[in-house]
């Protein structure tokens, strides 16, 4: 029930601070864009969080702990700044584009397109966890849950299936909030991830027995058959 608690709390709060963000952005309520996307995120959070609580309860643990943690390496604390900076300030430029300047002017027939692209990407996040027991929201080893390396579902296409679902996460939130120039946030925080990439590689090939070996076998990082 703790848990449970947990995450219904952690949904309200997260979910209202991007709601401010989006709509603060928009400058209006009157914003259809910005609530196909909250009700299409609560939804699916509510179904995914809830699945994960009965099937993985520790991994849900896992990922309702703070992005910044004692055992994260301080190269990854900083990384993060601006990796979640680019995911708030852009979603609060994508409801400005589209509801405040105008500049984006997108068919709405797009933007559902965005909403298959959305639930697409969160079913690919969704693969990976129920994939990977041991993913953290943070670069560390996990060696009290007996952390292993992973080469099934996803892991056995790129070795960063989650951070690969999660490009496909903000295009999709670009197109269902209307925003064409929000589509530029996605290159952009690709070369965040793999900064992030290399550092989680070291501290996974320096403290997790056979990582190397997988390395060898899964040459791509972040995108299939490119990098």
């Amino acid at each position: 029930m703790g848990l449970v608690l947990n995450l219904i709390v952690q949904t309200i709060v997260w979910f209202a601070f991007m709601g401010a963000i989006i709509f603060g952005a928009a400058g209006t309520t009157d914003y259809t864009g910005g609530w196909l996307y909250l009700g299409l995120m609560v939804a699916l959070s509510v179904v995914f969080g809830t699945t994960m609580a009965r099937a993985d309860p520790s991994l849900l643990r896992e990922r309702l702990k703070p992005p910044v943690q004692k055992d994260q390496p301080l190269a990854d604390k900083l990384i993060l700044i601006p990796i979640l900076l680019l995911i708030f300030g852009g979603m609060g430029f994508m409801a400005a584009d589209a509801a405040r300047w105008r500049w984006s002017a997108m068919p709405s027939s797009v933007q559902w397109a965005g909403c298959g692209l959305l639930l697409a990407a969160m079913l690919f996040i969704f693969w990976t966890m129920r994939t990977n027991s041991f993913a953290a929201p943070v670069v560390k080893l996990q060696r009290d849950r007996g952390q292993a390396v992973i080469t099934t579902g996803p892991y056995a296409i790129v070795r960063h299936p989650m951070y690969f679902g999660t490009l496909f996460y903000i295009a999709g939130t670009s197109l269902v909030l209307g925003s064409w120039w929000g589509l530029a946030t996605v290159p952009i925080l690709a070369l965040l991830f793999g900064i992030r990439i290399g550092i989680e590689e070291q501290t996974l090939r320096a403290g997790l027995e056979g990582y190397d070996d997988y390395a060898r076998r899964v040459r791509r990082r972040l995108i299939p058959f490119i990098w």
